[in-house]
């Protein structure tokens, strides 16, 4: 596995690991590349382009603020521990804790629209490449509601709107929950969009197996 920049590998290993679990099978044999970042072996059938957001202030806000390997550092729990070992806490603890490796992956998100906006420009002018289909999955560091979800949703249908390369799916996730909004012709608003809850234990099996993908553990 190549060793990407701000630890991307473990968010793409774990968004392909999370679709797995919740979507199907079909996103199994996915490889992590990059150009999009999950690919389907052929190159050519299904591709996704894996990355973050995070509201600007929420950034300054909380500093990626609770650093795992400085204040917190008394805390005792299993976790933690992982945590500290690992340099990553998506999906252990929540949105309260941002480890050493990941640190740098959240200081370069954008707030979810602007991210939105530029990965459509990029789909659009070939710079992933031709795939059959094309999925667009955002992690986002903030809670995001239903309505967040449909805003998105609605926003990026508006810049796809005349484009001949576009994103067919739209992934959004939390670390509870991931939001699948269908952006294909032809399909009913009450069919867009449809919410997966993810459990604590869920979330802590992604986040383990991640880190075997990685060879961490």
């Amino acid at each position: 596995m190549d060793d990407r920049k701000y630890g991307t590998c473990f968010f793409e290993q774990y968004a392909q690991i999370s679709l797995s679990a919740l979507l199907g099978r079909e996103f199994e044999t996915l490889v992590n590349r990059d150009r999009p970042d999950l690919q389907s072996p052929d190159g050519k059938s299904f591709g996704i382009e894996v990355t973050r957001a995070m509201e600007e202030s929420k950034s300054a806000e909380q500093a990626l603020l609770k650093d795992v390997a400085g204040l917190t550092k008394g805390e005792d729990d299993d976790d933690f521990g992982l945590i500290l070992e690992s340099g990553y806490a998506y999906g252990l603890r929540g949105d309260k804790y941002i480890g050493l490796k990941e640190l740098s992956y959240w200081r370069m998100a954008l707030p979810l629209r602007r991210i939105i906006e530029s990965k459509v420009a990029k789909v659009a002018n070939g710079f992933y490449g031709h795939f059959d289909k094309m999925g667009l999955f955002v992690f986002s560091k903030d809670d995001l509601r239903e309505t967040d979800a449909l805003k998105a949703l609605n926003y990026t249908l508006g810049l796809q709107k005349y484009l001949e390369i576009r994103y067919n799916r739209l992934y959004l996730a939390d670390v509870n929950d991931l939001f699948v909004c269908n952006l294909d012709d032809g399909i009913s608003t009450a069919a867009r969009l449809i919410r997966y809850k993810v459990s604590q234990a869920q979330r802590r099996d992604f986040y383990q197996e991640a880190l075997r993908r990685q060879g961490g553990r």
